[in-house]
């Protein structure tokens, strides 16, 4: 039978210590669980950025062949000019 404490005027149970090991062992269940929350995380962001980054380029290039009409009036399909020069090197070729 263990002594009862007395802890401001209450009778309390007495204080349970923690050994080296034990504070070891929450400390690399703690960082373990950080690690692998960033790891998470990182993905998760990673593959978002990914996503957007590859959406964005695919519409530039969809733009430029043509495939999508122009934004605000900036008309960057290549596609007629690239057509008309190869016309014109053909044609020059041939006379």
């Amino acid at each position: 039978m263990s002594k009862k404490w007395i802890w401001r005027g209450e009778e309390v149970d007495p204080p349970n210590y923690v050994t080296k090991e034990e504070v070891q062992k929450m400390i690399d269940e703690s960082v373990d669980r950080a690690i692998n929350q960033h790891n998470r995380n990182a993905s998760i962001i990673s593959a978002i950025l990914g996503i957007c980054f590859l959406a964005l380029f695919s519409e530039g290039f969809f733009r430029v062949i043509g495939m999508i009409p122009p934004f605000l009036g900036i008309d960057v399909n290549m596609m007629q000019d690239i057509i008309d020069k190869v016309r014109d090197e053909i044609l020059q070729s041939l006379s």
